[in-house]
């Protein structure tokens, strides 16, 4: 019989460490992955105070809520507000022409946000493709603070402060957390970035653990 000859100690240490690089190349590139998630998913609350600070900055209006929209940036405004400086209406479906779905119109015709403007296009019923997404394909819309704060029952000290509140939809459990920790206190439950499950529940920082961890939630950031 020939001599059958295997592998050598050596040799298996080296495919050893190839493949721990390979995996650990591989688990790095998804870290990194998920980082920019999300860098891009705090870039979608730090843009709506942008546009809302810049819009009154220019025409001493909040944008959704401005009835002379037409003369401020031109083009056919779809719906003008009633401009008592809140943002009215459900920042997740609202119905076309209410304030809160109408702000993304007024936003992108002055200038500070793209997408479609024209009054055809806006429907911000379930499924549309007019208000903006976030990175892991989650609705990102505002409100006024107030009428929020009532939807969910918070008052006194667990109120959420500020004028008005951007929300964003679909984000990981794990990305929750990584934005409140980023955004805010650390923990989704209090401070003025929150996040609340598909059934309305509001989590602790700690309930995001475990299967929740990738489980949807909506995070919401006041100011």
């Amino acid at each position: 019989m020939k001599n059958q000859r295997g592998f050598t100690l050596i040799e298996l240490a080296i495919v050893l460490v190839i493949i721990g690089l390979l995996l650990g190349g591989v688990l790095k590139g998804q870290e990194l992955i998920n980082s920019a998630k999300v860098k891009n998913l705090a870039a979608d609350f730090r843009n709506a105070q942008v546009y809302i600070f810049g819009y009154q900055d220019r025409f001493k209006v909040v944008p959704g809520d401005d009835r002379a929209v037409a003369n401020h940036v031109g083009g056919v405004a779809a719906g003008v507000g009633t401009q008592n400086g809140v943002i009215e209406g459900s920042w997740f479906q609202p119905a076309a022409n209410t304030e809160s779905c109408v702000f993304w119109q007024h936003v992108r015709l002055a200038g500070f946000a793209s997408g479609k403007t024209a009054p055809a296009d806006i429907s911000c019923a379930a499924g549309n493709d007019y208000m903006p997404r976030n990175a892991e394909g989650g609705v990102v819309g505002v409100q006024g603070v107030a009428d929020f704060n009532t939807l969910f029952g918070f008052a006194g000290a667990d109120a959420m402060v500020g004028s008005f509140v951007v929300c964003s939809a679909q984000v990981r459990g794990s990305f929750a957390t990584q934005l409140d920790t980023l955004m805010d206190d650390g923990n989704t439950q209090t401070g003025n970035v929150r996040a609340y499950t598909a059934n309305g529940a509001w989590v602790a920082n700690a309930a995001i653990v475990g299967a929740a961890q990738s489980a949807p939630h909506n995070v919401c950031m006041s100011f």
